[in-house]
């Protein structure tokens, strides 16, 4: 099943279509898995599972691929605004130590 939406890539913050969200799409700027829980509309840090959808399975790895028959892509309207979690992977990658 392939989004019929666009949004941003949970990770970098890169814009992506609606093609852009298949089980195993990668962002074309950082490379991470695109259809993950992070980037889904349902994904709430501190919900139960972290997810607000009640009748989703669990999934464990928030940033992998997955088969969830709810996903739907976080509504990004092309305004590449980073996400927290982006902001915090640009920092991470701007300190890391050689």
């Amino acid at each position: 099943m392939v989004a019929t939406s666009s949004g941003n890539c949970w990770h970098c913050g890169n814009e992506l279509g609606p093609l852009d969200y298949g089980r195993e799409a990668t962002c074309g700027k950082c490379g991470r898995d695109t259809r993950v829980c992070k980037n889904c509309i349902f994904y709430e840090r501190g919900a139960q599972n972290d997810c607000r959808e009640p009748q989703a399975e669990r999934v464990v790895d928030k940033e992998r691929g997955n088969f969830c028959d709810y996903f739907k892509p976080k509504s990004g309207g092309g305004s590449g605004a980073p996400t927290r979690d982006a902001l915090k992977a640009a920092a991470d990658a701007l300190f890391k130590k050689k």
